[in-house]
């Protein structure tokens, strides 16, 4: 059974920063690849980072330099640390996880992963 559980959204200001985290097990954690998407209502859902079992990161270009991914195998969590937020980052994210190795933009393909969290609210006024 695959679980995530994503966490750490909330409102903030502009310029502020914020980590989500998206708890898992250890079976979801050591998936070949794991993402961070974001959807607007009314929107396709985006995705923003990815991370491979090697800790190999990919970004959407939109997001270079302000955000990171990271995992931490020992505690079973993927992050997303986002920096100098902007109202237009203002979305749910989602956590998600794949069954298979992915490369390049591909990691950024939401019909690329078979699990999704419930996602977290950011909200940046």
């Amino acid at each position: 059974h695959v679980q995530l559980v994503e966490s750490g959204g909330g409102l903030v200001q502009a310029g502020e920063s914020l980590t989500l985290a998206c708890a898992t097990v250890v079976e979801t954690i050591r998936r070949p690849c794991m993402a961070w998407f974001r959807q607007v209502s009314g929107r396709e859902r985006e995705g923003v980072a990815a991370i491979d079992g090697d800790g190999r990161s990919t970004y959407a270009d939109s997001v270079k330099g302000l955000l990171t991914i990271s995992r931490d195998n020992a505690k079973n969590t993927l992050y997303l640390q986002m920096n100098s937020l902007k109202p237009e980052d203002s979305a749910m994210y989602y956590c998600a996880a794949g069954s298979r190795a992915l490369l390049g933009i591909q990691r950024l393909n939401a019909l690329a992963y078979n699990y999704w969290g419930q996602g977290t609210q950011v909200t940046v006024s």
